[in-house]
């Protein structure tokens, strides 16, 4: 694995101005003030829109930080053409909190394709009731595209006896709410999509 800190492609855009702490958990939306948070917005979708697809192979063979923030980057643009490397990164989830933005990508991406990797993510993880890893934010991913595509796959892991309330209960979730896990999806995805509009049409 390379080291993180090398590269100029992974310090523009991993580092610069703390970009992968501002993405880690979305703290960009809540540690945030609007002006700020527009101006990251903007930042964000335009390093999207002209980072090339071999520069988005370098930060997704990267550690963790480089990998977070390369899943954002390939999530903003609708570049569906790493689906499949996210989702193998994904299930093997060798790496903490790049979770998060594999997830967030899938989301985005918003295809049955991106729905079947969620589920195999949660089918293999959920039963591990003492490994936390990205289960909440795979939950909130597949919750937004199952309204998204009309269809109910997370419903079998939420039932009363499912494998997400065994899950939950057995790490410091206990109490997290499902539709909660949605709702930040949903709102990452939608400031996605409205700076993602703004520079696309420049």
């Amino acid at each position: 694995m390379p080291n993180e800190r090398r590269g100029l492609d992974v310090e523009r855009y991993a580092y610069s101005d703390g970009r992968y702490l501002n993405l880690l958990h979305g703290n960009f939306m809540r540690m945030m003030e609007e002006k700020e948070r527009v101006t990251f917005g903007h930042a964000l979708a335009t390093d999207a829109r002209q980072i090339t697809d071999g520069q988005l192979k370098q930060l997704l063979a990267y550690p963790w930080r480089a990998q977070l923030t390369g899943a954002w980057l390939a999530g903003v643009a609708l570049r569906d053409s790493h689906r499949d490397r996210i989702g193998e990164l994904l299930l093997a989830s060798r790496t903490s909190f790049a979770g998060q933005g594999f997830c967030f990508a899938l989301a985005r991406f918003g295809t049955r394709q991106d729905t079947q990797l969620l589920v195999d993510y949660l089918d293999r993880y959920l039963p591990r009731l003492d490994q936390f890893y990205d289960q909440h934010w795979a939950m909130g991913a597949l919750l937004h595209l199952d309204a998204r595509l009309g269809t109910d796959h997370a419903n079998r892991f939420l039932d009363d006896s499912g494998a997400w309330r065994r899950w939950a209960d057995a790490t410091a979730l206990r109490h997290a709410d499902p539709d909660e896990q949605r709702r930040r999806i949903d709102e990452l995805c939608s400031f996605a999509d409205d700076y993602w509009r703004s520079v696309d049409k420049r």
